[in-house]
């Protein structure tokens, strides 16, 4: 047992009251009674996350020790902190958290698949924090807490909790600290739930490449031949919605592993966005909002219980949690023993340049999985008149402690091994300039996956795109051929400077891409690059 351990069992054994293992109908009941949250009209409750709203990726570190110290990818995302300031402050975190009436405690999983889940104990003294964790994480049966034990990884979570950077060695009074010796992790300074969450996930991205699983920040489903696929996509893309495909059972929303065994969730729970949800648009996410949902941020038509889903006066990042069971086709357990067949890679191309499908050569997609591309239109902020490009290695660089080439490679040996299809799909704008036309609709996107996840695009003819060396199918089914090509897009809609557009994104590609190379083990992966030395 590490020394954090022993901390959080005296902790455990010395408060005032523990609450162990609570039901989802009790944690209502606690949040409400203490003033964590209030009943909506659906019988979700609603709570507040305080000063953040979000994620502090600037105040996330790991502890720098034997395990780690020639293993994590060092920088401006994975920020080394010393084991002795680590010490201080779970031990200052534990006289504090001994002061408290009341602590939750969740035993849970992160892992659908038995044979790679992780045994985790969340302590906190917030209900609707409990309440979130029994969500978003593997709520044992009854016998298996029976058997539970201790855990392999300990959470503690204080919010209220804040450091003294002068003397604790943090950034500011708010923290999110791993450190895989102690197997432990520390959360203090903010209420907002995410962090727990993607801390666990940062653990298992670490631990899992050793047992031959590709960690992938991602959503997954399942046809009924039991074939099942899996989207990658930063913020905004149509990760989501995507894959919510009422043909398809879902896998989950955000965190998969990719085993030897086929695809598995590592969550119990979505954690969905709300802004400007809507019954029609998101059905799915629309009906799981009910008794056993944790809403984040949200606010009420004035004198009702009915959530205003547009009102963004607290964040846009709105958000709500829900178990699994929650989605009328959900997979349960979330584990399919298929390999994919199809992966997507989802961008929002502002710059209106790239296919809006288009297969991918194994160099190519470990290339572009390293880049995670997608940009934001013009306008989006102050003073911003050209599209603004957005990279997130692996799609998920806050939550990868290794070199992405690492989990580039491991896709590329799966990717061989089984056979697996990779498409570029640009859910942005293809026809044309972002401020000039409007974005690719909706119909047509989910026709080009159809597509590719039937097997229709296995004998159409492909073209190569000049720059982005991408293979372009000439027809998809349902989808109009100017929707195809872009250049020709383009030029029909009276635009002439495609190529120096394309260009122009292509060599964004390889400057972003030069952070990798030092330390980048497989060399191949620089033949995925778009081919900017040539004249079009």
């Amino acid at each position: 047992m590490t020394a954090t351990h022993k901390l959080a069992s005296k902790l455990l054994a010395e408060s005032k009251q523990v609450n162990c293992d609570l039901s989802v109908a009790q944690l209502v009941a606690e949040a409400v009674k203490n003033g964590e949250g209030v009943l909506s009209s659906t019988g979700a409750i609603m709570c507040d996350t305080g000063r953040y709203t979000g994620r502090s990726p600037q105040d996330r570190f790991i502890v720098e020790d034997d395990y780690t110290k020639d293993r994590v990818w060092w920088g401006s995302i994975n920020k080394p902190f010393p084991q002795d300031k680590f010490d201080g402050l779970a031990s200052k975190m534990v006289d504090y958290l001994l002061n408290n009436q009341k602590l939750y405690v969740n035993n849970v999983y992160a892992g659908a698949d038995p044979a790679y889940r992780i045994k985790v104990r969340v302590v906190t003294p917030l209900a609707s924090v409990s309440h979130f964790v029994s969500n978003m994480f593997i709520v044992p049966s009854d016998e298996e807490l029976r058997s539970f034990g201790e855990p392999d990884y300990v959470v503690l979570q204080a919010p209220d909790f804040y450091a003294n950077p002068q003397i604790d060695g943090t950034r500011q009074g708010n923290f999110s600290i791993l450190n895989f010796g102690e197997k432990a992790a520390l959360v203090a300074g903010s209420r907002y739930t995410g962090e727990i969450k993607k801390g666990i996930f940062s653990v298992l991205n670490a631990l899992l490449i050793d047992e031959n699983v590709l960690p992938m920040h991602c959503s997954a489903n399942e046809g009924l031949k039991g074939d099942s696929a899996v989207f990658f996509g930063l913020s905004g893309t149509g990760k989501t919605t995507l894959s919510a495909d009422t043909n398809r059972n879902l896998i989950g929303d955000d965190e998969h592993g990719w085993s030897d065994r086929g695809i598995y969730n590592f969550e119990g729970g979505c954690y969905a966005k709300t802004i400007d949800l809507t019954r029609e648009n998101e059905p799915e996410i629309w009906d799981a909002i009910k008794f056993g949902a944790t809403l984040e941020n949200t606010r009420f038509f004035p004198g009702t219980s009915v959530v205003d889903y547009t009102n963004v006066t607290v964040t846009e990042n709105t958000r709500v949690s829900y178990p699994i069971d929650h989605i009328d086709n959900a997979k349960i357990p979330s584990v399919s023993e298929t390999h994919p067949k199809n992966i997507f890679f989802l961008t929002c191309d502002a710059y209106g340049v790239l296919p809006a499908i288009s297969k991918l050569t194994k160099e190519q997609a470990m290339y572009h999985f390293m880049l995670g591309y997608t940009a934001k239109v013009a306008g989006t902020e102050a003073g911003v008149t050209e599209p603004t490009p957005t990279f997130s290695a692996c799609f998920g660089a806050p939550f990868m402690p290794l070199h992405p080439s690492v989990y580039a490679m491991k896709l590329g040996e799966k990717m061989t091994a089984h056979k697996t299809n990779i498409w570029l799909i640009n859910t942005g704008w293809s026809n044309g300039p972002s401020d000039k036309v409007g974005r690719t609709k909706l119909k047509y996107t989910r026709a080009m996956i159809t597509a590719a996840l039937e097997g229709q695009l296995d004998n159409v003819e492909f073209v190569e795109h000049p720059i982005f060396g991408v293979q372009v199918p000439k027809e998809v089914e349902g989808v109009p051929s100017e929707a195809l090509d872009a250049k020709a897009s383009w030029k029909a809609n009276g635009f002439k400077n495609y190529d120096a557009i394309a260009m122009k994104l292509a060599a964004k590609f390889v400057e972003n891409f030069k952070q990798f190379e030092e330390g980048l083990e497989d060399q191949s992966i620089l033949e995925g690059a778009p081919n900017v030395s040539q004249k079009v």
